[in-house]
């Protein structure tokens, strides 16, 4: 009896983690990617001896690759080296600046520092969210989220309640701490979660456990390496990878898939996954019948931020930066606004500045620099040069203003990317680069379906579906997906 064939739409994180479980479990698994490379979001750019990571460039949650990997008899080292990196980032605000430490002793008086007896709050905090963490990740993000009966188990529905799903990240938080910087050090990773803090459940503290207890990691290479490692395992594994295939559209008859046609040909296929955007699929790709979803569904939806990114190569070494470096010099609650309630280009953004050849030289020429930097905006928004060159400027104030010295006459390679790119990049919808806010309201089973309703054999995977946005929340996502497949429609 042959293998059952299954067609991956996409070789991001998400596509290329459910082609490997699938095809570990014996199924014939073929990726139509629409680059000619792999990794999604998570590709690389060589430039002039600059190594850019064109999209992730945080390494958090280490365990989650781990377990990944370990499905397969391997390990992630057997793929990339890992460091961790100490200070984790630096923060700068509008008077001074922070370095986070990743050791715990010296995070606790930092904390001290800024605000008297919050190093024991702050331990409480951290007990409540490793907690959260645990419960979070190995018991709710590993389910497919089809049903309200999958947390009917009454220790799961216990523990809502001390997971805190129905409280908000920013009154949670204040329960603890006061302090303003201390209050925008923890409500940095739910801007990138895609919701303001007062909008989002304060289950996501999960985050600053992430943060401030695992660490945060750098492989040797850049992140790249991890994309570069999913593909290895799965071509190791038997998968078939097509790079530049230009799905065009999903053959659906009688409720089923028959086919995916790309760049004129059709591919049959008893299974299909779809690790593009998840709207690009059903409002392009398949006939309006078999939509789950409608236009004016998606409309409603709250989105994560897009993002306007600056990669730049700088012919000189750069002082006052760490590899990680957060400009909050700004009104955090101004920018949220302009991003969700009001969008619209930022007056005064927050933004980010990775400089990797901080940590590794190999991603930038002998003496020179490497810089990432990263503007949250809302989605939708109109994108042209004339903004782009603006927010480029008044980021270059801030850093060189920061950094305490000149860096526009050093810049040897510059390129922009923003809303425009992100849509004919990845078919982003309104230019998205985060997929869905995690509000909630768009929190597991009101998440987009991983099943589509309407055809028995499609499904969906990566950040517009379960768990959410991030490189391990997809890495999740497409052995979640993988899991449904096996247990509905069989092995082979």
């Amino acid at each position: 009896m042959s293998a059952k064939k299954v067609i991956v739409i996409g070789a991001g994180f998400s596509g290329l983690s459910a082609a490997c479980c699938l095809a570990q479990k014996g199924f014939d698994v073929t990726i139509l990617e629409k680059k000619n490379e792999t990794g999604g979001r998570g590709r690389k750019a060589d430039v002039d001896g600059f190594m850019f990571d064109m999209g992730p460039s945080w390494y958090w949650m280490p365990e989650v690759f781990e377990k990944f990997f370990n499905r397969f008899g391997k390990t992630a080292a057997d793929y990339y080296s890992l460091k961790r990196l100490s200070p984790s980032y630096r923060v700068f605000f509008k008077e001074d600046q922070n370095d986070i430490p990743a050791e715990k002793e010296k995070l606790f008086a930092l904390f001290e520092s800024l605000e008297k007896g919050s190093s024991k709050k702050l331990e409480q905090f951290l007990d409540e969210a490793a907690y959260k963490y645990d419960k979070g990740v190995n018991e709710f993000v590993y389910k497919p989220s089809l049903s309200l009966l999958e947390f009917a188990d009454v220790n799961l529905l216990l523990s809502l309640f001390r997971l805190n799903m129905f409280s908000s990240f920013s009154k949670y938080i204040r329960k603890y701490f006061t302090n303003p910087k201390l209050l925008q050090l923890l409500e940095f990773p739910v801007l990138f979660l895609g919701a303001k803090p007062e909008n989002t459940p304060a289950l996501y503290s999960m985050m600053n456990y992430a943060d401030m207890v695992l660490g945060t990691w750098y492989p040797d290479g850049g992140m790249y390496k991890i994309a570069e490692a999913m593909t290895r395992l799965a071509q190791e594994l038997g998968v078939k990878i097509l790079t530049g295939e230009n799905v065009e559209k999903i053959n659906v008859e009688k409720g089923k898939v028959k086919s995916v046609v790309s760049n004129g040909m059709a591919h049959f296929a008893d299974i299909v996954i779809s690790g593009a955007d998840y709207n690009f699929t059903e409002q392009k790709l398949l006939k309006k019948k078999y939509r789950t979803y409608s236009a004016d569904y998606w409309e409603n939806r709250v989105m994560s931020p897009s993002a306007l990114i600056f990669y730049l190569g700088v012919n000189k070494k750069v002082d006052n930066l760490l590899h990680h470096n957060l400009f909050f010099d700004a009104d955090f609650s101004v920018h949220a606004t302009e991003i969700y309630d009001n969008p619209q280009w930022p007056s005064h953004p927050l933004f980010y500045l990775c400089c990797p050849s901080k940590t590794d030289a190999a991603v930038a020429p002998e003496g020179m620099e490497n810089l990432f930097i990263l503007i949250p905006v809302a989605v939708g928004l109109e994108d042209n040069e004339d903004v782009r060159e603006r927010y480029f400027e008044l980021v270059m104030n801030r850093i060189e203003l920061r950094a305490g010295q000149a860096l526009r006459e050093y810049i040897v390679y510059k390129k922009a990317y923003a809303h425009s790119d992100f849509i004919s990049d990845f078919n982003s919808f309104k230019g998205n680069a985060y997929g869905l806010a995690n509000t909630l309201m768009q929190t597991a089973v009101l998440k987009p379906r991983i099943k589509s309703r309407k055809v028995k054999n499609l499904f969906f995977t990566g950040q517009l579906t379960v768990p959410g946005p991030g490189v391990p929340p997809s890495i999740i996502s497409g052995q979640v997906v993988a899991g449904l497949v096996e247990k509905e429609l069989g092995s082979v």
